[in-house]
């Protein structure tokens, strides 16, 4: 069954039904010799593993496990958690998540109505950074501060209106974006893995199920990744950017989570030494705002 498109206003996200989505798909992305198990082929009525192997591997029974899936984590052990972690081939990122989904109030974080705020020290360590485009990121992809290089790269955000600077919006509605990334899909992806573990965190964020509702009303691509309820953290990768004033780029990132704000990272882009990305980025950082602008005033 594929998720519903939540409405824009949608109060929180439903996290149940949350949970028993998320033990399914993963479930189902498991082939019985996965996981040593005989597999009868055509005689198979579902995809991946059944309820009665999963119990089996997790050592619960077939029963309990049921209830789980059917979103009734209540009174689960950590103990059991991890076993049934274990036997869904689950990495960290997802176990935590299932940890959130399934333990409710009891490990539940309460998002603040306010604004996030970003340390005046954090905002000056950003414009000290010559040459490095960078950024700080918080909880639904929001864009809370950048500095001159960030701008030049991706677009100049102070452009936009403080509800527009996510990355969810301009990835799934701003055109412009699908061009910049050369693995859209990817980038795509990445976003939605990250909004994710931010509903598994904070399911009573009303401004989180709202962007989610909005995005499953305009993009059928969104729709489409929210359903798969893949989970992933952010770390460390290559992004291929192309530019539409210096052309091709391939800019290593890193992800640093900030120690007293763990909702709030800084991320930031280099470029391999000597190499022509390396170059192009001189370049940009030699005419500062006079860069061609990505995302151009609405």
């Amino acid at each position: 069954m594929e998720d519903q498109p939540l409405s824009p206003s949608s109060a929180s996200l439903d996290r149940r039904a949350e949970l028993s989505e998320f033990l399914r798909t993963r479930r189902a992305r498991l082939r019985p010799l996965d996981v040593g198990l005989p597999d009868f082929g055509r005689h198979r009525r579902v995809p991946g593993l059944r309820r009665e192997e999963l119990a089996q591997l997790a050592g619960v029974s077939v029963a309990y496990y049921t209830r789980l899936e059917q979103g009734n984590g209540r009174n689960v052990s950590a103990e059991v958690l991890d076993s049934i972690a274990r036997a869904l081939r689950l990495n960290d990122a997802e176990h935590a998540h299932l940890t959130h989904l399934a333990k409710g109030k009891q490990h539940k974080k309460k998002a603040s109505a306010r604004p996030q705020q970003v340390r005046p020290p954090l905002g000056q360590l950003l414009a000290a950074m010559e040459g490095v485009p960078a950024y700080i990121g918080g909880r639904r992809s929001d864009i809370l501060a950048w500095n001159g290089m960030a701008a030049a790269v991706f677009g100049d955000w102070s452009e936009l209106p403080v509800t527009e600077r996510n990355w969810a919006r301009l990835v799934f509605l701003r055109p412009e974006y699908r061009d910049l990334f050369v693995e859209w899909e990817q980038k795509a992806i990445d976003i939605v893995c990250l909004l994710r573990m931010d509903a598994g965190c904070y399911p009573d964020d009303t401004r989180l199920s709202a962007l989610v509702g909005e995005l499953s009303v305009k993009s059928e691509e969104f729709r489409r990744l929210w359903a798969t309820h893949d989970v992933k953290e952010k770390s460390h990768g290559v992004k291929r950017l192309h530019h539409p004033l210096v052309g091709e780029l391939s800019l290593s990132y890193e992800s640093f989570r900030m120690p007293d704000d763990p909702d709030q990272s800084l991320v930031t882009y280099h470029a391999e030494p000597g190499s022509a990305s390396a170059q192009a980025l001189r370049l940009l950082a030699s005419w500062g705002t006079d860069a061609t602008r990505v995302a151009p005033a609405p």
